[in-house]
């Protein structure tokens, strides 16, 4: 008997089993490898994502914004150009334009629209290339705030995983707002209100349907999209979006036809290029990050109120400006800034070579002489013709050769001779008229100045220009050089006089002297500048009139020492020379302790320390920083009185 005889269960269990049977286990195995795969992909995967708690205290980086007096905007600091709102500060336009262009279905899936990509897909295929994507708003976030921009397979992995945590941890509300405030729209732009002012120069409010379907097509191709760079491309991706607003059930078809029907007037792409009061703004600046540090500075989005007047501010640039233009022109004619060879014009940065742009009055360009006539010469600056007079050019005949302005100056015996064809010049548009353009020989100033104005109630800085142009020195003339003042500080040793007792009626004899100090070989003789005598005058007469040597005789009977402490006590901070030639200004100052020593006089006595800053605010506008005045009563209102009175008389 064999052993499966004597064991016929063994022999029933080893029997063949049923196909379904080896089927349903080989599908098994199957699904547990795949499984055992999947998990093991997605460990993978997920062992190095970055932690989603930091989501609950959203900090993107943030524009911080000066404000002037008036709060206007006169200037930004950044790393990424970005206005935290909230989403209800939004326009429901705008939202629903971003979410009809970018997500439509935002609402109702989970982070991953697998509706969405079956739809990109086919709409893909129709067009034979890609038109249509499939990232929902959160997986953009998720790549935007965690994520490289590398385009690999396992990035987007990683990127549907966090969109989907990010969906568990965070209402729809909340991405939807983090996505408007982080996404980028170029020019430099991150999130909508920075989108809205660059683009159209309006607060989020204010924009329209029309506007707000432009915005919402943008971040898509921020280059390709731009209405700047690409006019006919962002328009048509403007309807684009419209039309998807009207699938989606936003709008109307005629509400859709007339947005795009509308015409949209955008900001000027300059607009802020040339910023105003550079020199006052990098000095605010400076104080913020040497209080604050420069990642609060740049990325903190504070709000910047300073004391500056614009109106004011416009008018001292123009002034600082045409006075130091007409200052170098008396010193004399550099020559031209080079030639040019007019019968072989190949150079295509050559004057000649410009294309035509549009000339407004007071505009500075730089042109080639094409002709000189009998009474003018022709010019042709930026790409157009116009005519320059001798007259408009006579103060060229003082020839200035060398760095002296008074031994290197030569006059030629014409005005004929100061410019030939070929020469490369700079310009001004004097004025445009029928005849043509009318242009004025310009050159860019070689000197260099400052200027300061503040409230001497308050203190308040109301206009600062630090130099000529900021792009070229980013020195601020106004608060750091020390310049000697001259006839300035004369009306310091004045008030000194007054101080001490002595009146404007009291005489002063204005007449030669030489001074022999004991332990100096030369002698001193000082000198009034025309050379001539008052003789016996009264302290306001001199004053008037600005006497040397009347100046330094008073100095010699008031005290050195007593007008060096008068000095600091209305505000000089700076070394003073503790000698007879203070009375000339020989020590060197800046422009500060100038200005607000003479504030003195002018507010009764009261001294105010110059500020510039009102008051610094976090994002949250809590109040960091607030300048408040205090004034004190440095010199009698008296003795104020008198100085102003006689200062009125100069």
């Amino acid at each position: 008997m064999s052993f499966s005889d004597r064991f016929p269960e063994i022999r029933a269990l080893s029997a063949p089993r049923p196909r379904w049977q080896l089927v349903l286990l080989g599908l098994l195995v199957l699904i547990l490898l795949l499984g055992g795969s999947a998990a093991g992909a997605l460990w993978y995967i997920s062992r190095d994502l970055p932690s989603l708690d930091s989501l609950q205290e959203y900090q993107p980086s943030l524009v911080s914004r000066v404000y002037s007096g008036d709060r206007q905007v006169i200037g930004q600091f950044y790393v990424e150009r970005r206005i935290l709102v909230t989403l209800s500060d939004v326009p429901q336009s705008l939202t629903q334009a971003v979410i009809a262009v970018e997500d439509a279905r935002f609402f109702e899936h989970p982070g991953l629209d697998v509706i969405g990509i079956l739809r990109a897909v086919l709409a893909n295929m129709r067009h034979g290339g890609k038109v249509e994507g499939a990232s929902t708003i959160t997986q953009q976030l998720a790549r935007s705030l965690f994520l490289s921009p590398e385009r690999t397979y396992g990035r987007k992995a990683r990127e549907l995983i966090l969109a989907y945590k990010m969906e568990l941890i965070l209402t729809k509300e909340q991405i939807l707002e983090m996505y408007l405030n982080q996404i980028y729209f170029g020019q430099g732009a991150y999130g909508v209100s920075a989108a809205s002012l660059t683009y159209f120069g309006k607060d989020l409010a204010e924009l329209n349907l029309a506007e707000s379907a432009l915005l919402a097509g943008i971040p898509k191709s921020p280059n390709n999209f731009s209405p700047y760079k690409n006019p006919e491309r962002a328009k048509k991706r403007q309807e684009h979006v419209l039309e998807r607003m009207e699938e989606a059930g936003f709008i109307t078809a005629e509400q859709r036809q007339e947005a795009a029907a509308q015409p949209l007037s955008f900001r000027h792409q300059g607009s802020g290029s040339e910023q105003l009061a550079p020199h006052f703004i990098e000095f605010v600046r400076q104080h913020l990050v040497a209080n604050y540090g420069e990642t609060m500075v740049y990325k903190g989005g504070l709000e910047i109120f300073t004391t500056l007047n614009v109106g004011l501010q416009k008018v001292a640039e123009q002034a600082i400006r045409k006075g130091l233009r007409d200052l170098d022109k008396r010193q004399g004619w550099r020559g031209p800034l080079g030639t040019q060879d007019l019968s072989t014009p190949t150079d295509p940065a050559a004057p000649t070579q410009a294309q035509p742009q549009p000339l407004n009055e007071g505009d500075m360009i730089q042109g080639v002489v094409t002709k000189v006539a009998k009474d003018h010469v022709m010019v042709l600056a930026g790409g157009t013709s116009g005519r320059l007079a001798f007259a408009d050019m006579e103060w060229a005949r003082r020839q200035l050769r060398g760095p002296d302005p008074v031994k290197d100056a030569t006059m030629l015996p014409t005005v004929k001779q100061v410019l030939k064809p070929g020469d490369i010049i700079e310009v001004a548009v004097k004025k445009i008229d029928r005849g043509g353009v009318h242009f004025q020989l310009e050159q860019t100033p070689i000197v260099e100045g400052g200027f300061l104005a503040f409230d001497p109630r308050t203190g308040a800085i109301l206009a600062m220009v630090g130099g000529y142009d900021f792009a070229r020195s980013e020195y601020n003339r106004a608060v750091t050089a020390h310049r000697q003042p001259g006839s300035a500080f004369k009306p310091i040793i004045y008030a000194t006089a007054v101080n001490e007792g002595l009146s404007p009626a009291t005489l002063v004899v204005d007449a030669p002297v030489v001074y022999e100090p004991d332990d100096l070989e030369k002698i001193w003789k000082p000198e009034n500048y025309e050379k001539r005598f008052f003789g016996v005058i009264s302290l306001r007469e001199a004053l008037i009139h600005s006497r040397n040597l009347a100046t330094v005789r008073l100095l010699e009977k008031v005290g050195v020492r007593q007008v060096i402490d008068f000095a600091k006590t209305i505000g000089f901070t700076s070394p003073l020379n503790n000698d007879l030639s203070l009375a000339l200004g020989s020590s060197s100052v800046t422009l500060v302790e100038l200005t607000s020593a003479y504030g003195v006089f002018a507010n009764q006595g009261l001294r105010l320390e110059p500020y510039a800053l009102a008051m610094v605010q976090d994002n949250t506008g809590q109040t960091l920083e607030q300048t408040l005045f205090e004034p004190r009563q440095v010199v009698s209102k008296e003795t104020a009185y008198l100085v102003t009175n006689m200062l009125e008389d100069v």
